[in-house]
């Protein structure tokens, strides 16, 4: 185990995310049944940040650093502490916030824990449906306590993949030749709008891949993708055609025929 972490410190690893995860569940359904306030825009005038995103972000980074003050923390919203200890936090406080503002119940809670740069502990909360994903390295991934798994590999015309847009115009349009590529090649494609979630549903077996360029930062796929990993699959986080952020995952039995597929269809930069 890395840094010295025995089995008991990834319990309470998981406990902690579990714990600190539902609590800002329930403060972002709290705040969603109130009213949507936007805060602010980023990259487009659609890549909104809401009260409740920044709200969520302060509760977690209050609870995680008064329980473990020597740990580091990334966030969506700004947090980005180094600690000491080794470990760090990774955290999305609202994955999926467009779905969230439009009150459309596909958007998460997203936590992951890194030790020595490797995560360790996932958690991914789908707060309006109540589905609780949870992965700790080395013993699996389950879904309300369940255990899940990856979907059994069918071919790539059989395949049913998740995807994302850019909230970049002008790249979006650019995806778009990467998207027609790719729908004739496969069964079909669902457009979910939480990077998160979608890992999810390739853990539970319910998509068959998932790709995505221009996604946030690790926030969006820390969590999710050991969820994956745990479950039977696999995850690869590269450079993009447009050098976004490129997350492709599946599971592990069609795993490199997905990934050339993903790259023939000009999802990926030509180094990959």
């Amino acid at each position: 185990m890395r840094v010295g972490l025995m089995e008991g410190d990834l319990d309470e690893l998981l406990a902690l995310a579990c714990s600190v995860g539902r609590e800002a569940g329930d403060l972002v359904r709290a705040k969603r049944a109130a009213g949507v306030m936007i805060a602010q825009t980023k990259s487009s005038a659609t890549d909104i940040v809401t009260e409740a995103d920044q709200a969520s972000e302060v509760l977690i980074r209050e609870r995680i650093l008064a329980a473990r003050p020597d740990d580091g923390m990334l966030g969506e919203e700004g947090s980005d502490d180094a600690g000491t200890s080794g470990v760090r936090w990774i955290v999305d406080p609202i994955d999926g916030t467009v779905n969230y503002a439009h009150n459309l119940p596909n958007y998460a809670v997203s936590i992951g824990v890194e030790v020595d740069g490797e995560i360790v502990v996932g958690y991914v909360l789908n707060v309006a449906q109540e589905r609780e994903f949870t992965a700790v390295l080395g013993r699996g991934a389950t879904c309300n306590g369940v255990p899940v798994s990856v979907a059994q590999a069918v071919p790539m015309d059989r395949a049913l993949i998740g995807t994302g847009f850019s909230y970049e115009p002008e790249l979006r349009i650019s995806q778009a030749r990467s998207f027609t590529a790719l729908i004739g090649r496969i069964a079909d494609m669902r457009r979910f709008g939480s990077c998160a979630l979608d890992l999810c549903a390739v853990a539970d077996g319910s998509l068959d891949g998932y790709v995505e360029e221009g996604i946030g930062g690790a926030w969006d796929h820390a969590g999710g993708g050991l969820v994956v990993r745990e479950a039977g699959g696999r995850t690869e986080v590269l450079t993009g055609a447009h050098g976004r952020i490129l997350v492709i995952a599946s599971p592990a039995a069609t795993f490199e025929e997905f990934r050339k597929l993903v790259v023939e269809c000009g999802f990926a930069s030509p180094e990959a």
